[in-house]
């Protein structure tokens, strides 16, 4: 009989403290929720924010994504453009193709771009570095044309031939540097780029929101981007142009979410798309001549990876700040804003700050 006690006394106090932890789990997240929301409200922002918080992440949405079809920010129907955010997607999957000796950061991308100026010249590297010298303007310009993946990459070389060139191994961003870059996989693997994603990073992560452009499925649409004007929610609505996207395979034509765009940025490390020491490798490129290598910033010594996106002439605005363990930090893709991206950092680094001091930086 007093065993009995004894157990049930011990099954007593387990569930009692399994409540209050419990209890308390439940308290915090309501909190972090409560205080991002109140953040994306003073800015008058609108967007899906994913907060990471000593390994558990929390998905906070306000507003619509989709104002006349009433369609919230976070719903499943819903996916984002990821602008510049996508290039660390295609920098990994070069990377697993030079760990796959196709080629080194060294090669010179003459190999697939014989007729391109100055291609004997650029390295693979200087490309994901952004030190290529190639300076192509208006990539986020319409043309009026709606390129297949092919096409838009030749028309990137056809372009960039009239134009001028920067200081080959100065940093100067330019999105043409990733288009050539998703011709490279496509030349080497003989699949699309389209496909390489699907195959290297969608499968391998089960993602259920992320897509190639022309591959939005029907039952999910992407969202639209507004402004906050004259004390007014959802003015000057602007869709993503589907000529410029065409235009920017490998640069601007991946949609998705901030939860799973977290999983993709996990993925570079931990052996789904990418392990430690090839993440290393993508982010510490010999070309580089910044803080940017392989499509991410990396600040504090390596400790915070960081990303900025946005699209042009849309008000979309994205922003990744984690810590390099993955244990902190934050995805935000807003799709209002009061201008370009001022509101973005402004609303990103309040949050970071409430969520870890003495952490997280500017970018």
């Amino acid at each position: 009989m007093k065993v009995k006690k004894v157990l049930l006394g011990l099954l007593f106090i387990a569930v009692s403290l399994f409540c209050i932890n419990g209890n308390t789990f439940h308290v915090k997240a309501a909190s972090e929720r409560a205080y991002v929301q109140k953040v994306l409200k003073k800015y008058h922002a609108k967007g899906t924010v994913v907060i990471i918080k000593d390994g558990e992440a929390e998905q906070i949405s306000s507003g619509y994504g989709y104002y006349s079809r009433k369609i919230k920010n976070g719903s499943d129907k819903l996916v984002y453009p990821l602008g510049s955010l996508q290039k660390v997607v295609t920098g990994a999957i070069i990377t697993q193709l030079i760990y796959q000796n196709k080629f080194t950061q060294n090669t010179k991308i003459s190999c697939w771009y014989p007729h391109l100026k100055n291609a004997k010249n650029i390295t693979v590297g200087q490309l994901m570095t952004h030190t290529s010298g190639i300076n192509m303007s208006s990539t986020e310009s319409s043309h009026g044309v709606l390129f297949s993946e092919e096409g838009a990459i030749n028309w990137t070389v056809l372009r960039d031939n009239l134009q001028s060139h920067t200081s080959l191994g100065k940093f100067n961003y330019n999105n043409a540097n990733y288009v050539l870059l998703a011709g490279i996989i496509r030349k080497v693997t003989g699949k699309s780029y389209a496909s390489n994603v699907k195959s290297r990073i969608i499968k391998p992560l089960k993602l259920k929101h992320t897509y190639v452009y022309t591959q939005i499925p029907r039952n999910k649409t992407d969202a639209i981007s507004y402004l906050y004007s004259s004390g007014r929610n959802y003015q000057n609505s602007a869709y993503v142009n589907k000529y410029v996207v065409s235009q920017l395979p490998g640069a601007g034509d991946l949609f998705s979410n901030p939860s799973d765009y977290r999983k993709i940025i996990a993925g570079l490390s931990n052996g789904k798309i990418l392990n430690q020491d090839q993440f290393e490798y993508l982010t510490h490129l010999k070309s580089k001549d910044s803080t940017y290598s392989g499509g991410m910033y990396l600040k504090d010594k390596g400790r915070l990876q960081l990303a900025y996106g946005n699209f042009g002439d849309t008000h979309f605005s994205n922003w990744m700040q984690i810590t390099s363990d993955n244990q902190n930090g934050i995805v935000i893709f807003l799709n209002q804003t009061e201008s370009s991206s001022k509101p973005v950092k402004k609303v990103g680094y309040q949050i970071l700050k409430h969520l870890k001091k003495n952490t997280f930086g500017r970018l």
